[in-house]
């Protein structure tokens, strides 16, 4: 890979955060991580130089990837030369309508390899609008994993971790030292799988949802009375009164609930119309 990145005169852009992987047992590793079948739709995000996006094009039936760097036209142009189901979107996948790229593929699994500055708000993205998304299988920084994976009341527990329980399983499914990338990153990483298919749970409101986890942990020094009246002007009464219906502790704080928990606390909290769905 990195023979053809040479030949056509390729340099690295730091600011699309390219760090590419080559090592073929990995990138078999990560396919097989993220359920590819013959029969998949997968949607990559990132495709780089290539060497990831051949790998799932040889599990899976069809492979949309999405790519920012026109420069690397190219080098995929050769990279990919062969396949018949692989189709290569040069556009800003941030940018795209998730909703007409949902009707054009049906079910489908998520495979990004993508700088760490906008993973977050990609899997905030997925967990929050997708709906023909059966899992999304991400390469992230490891203390991100670590977020993404964590037990209530535990330091790395935050608003993000409930945003994804609500919605599916979160597991770690490998780490990946930084060695294993071109360009060299600072930090080593692993391979996260959100499995939509598993877990989550429903709630009354989604968005009811979003505002109470946000309340949660808007500030985790102070107990979630303190922040249910901060958030909603509510009376230190009236937060007593939405906390003890929901089960929980008047001194607890939102970083010791179980997101089904914080579910239950949505829904008192928008059955009582404090919230808005």
């Amino acid at each position: 890979m990195e023979e053809i990145l040479y030949k056509h005169g390729f340099g690295f852009k730091k600011k699309f955060g390219q760090n590419f992987i080559s090592d073929k047992n990995l990138l078999r590793a990560i396919v097989t991580d993220a359920g590819v079948r013959q029969e998949s739709a997968v949607l990559e995000i990132g495709a780089g130089a290539g060497a990831l996006t051949r790998a799932l094009a040889e599990r899976a039936k069809r492979v949309v990837s999405y790519e920012i760097d026109k420069t690397l036209q190219p080098v995929l142009a050769e990279s990919l030369a062969g396949l018949d189901n692989v189709e290569i979107v040069f556009r800003d996948f941030a940018r795209e309508n998730l909703r007409e790229i949902e009707e054009e593929l049906g079910t489908y699994s998520v495979v990004a390899n993508l700088p760490y500055y906008i993973t977050t708000p990609l899997i905030m993205r997925f967990a929050e609008e997708a709906k023909g998304c059966e899992s999304l299988t991400v390469m992230v920084q490891e203390e991100v994993a670590e977020r993404l994976c964590a037990r209530e009341n535990t330091e790395h527990y935050g608003a993000i971790t409930a945003a994804i329980a609500r919605r599916g399983q979160a597991e770690v499914k490998r780490k990946v030292p930084r060695s294993m990338f071109t360009p060299r990153p600072n930090v080593d990483s692993a391979v996260v799988k959100i499995d939509f298919t598993k877990g989550g749970f429903v709630v009354g409101s989604e968005k009811a949802y979003r505002d109470t986890v946000r309340c949660a942990f808007l500030s985790r020094r102070k107990t979630l009375e303190n922040n249910l009246m901060n958030s909603f002007r509510l009376s230190r009464e009236r937060a007593k009164e939405i906390l003890s219906a929901a089960g929980i502790d008047a001194g607890a704080r939102g970083e010791t609930l179980s997101p089904r928990t914080l579910g239950k606390l949505s829904d008192i909290l928008f059955e009582k119309e404090i919230v808005t769905g």
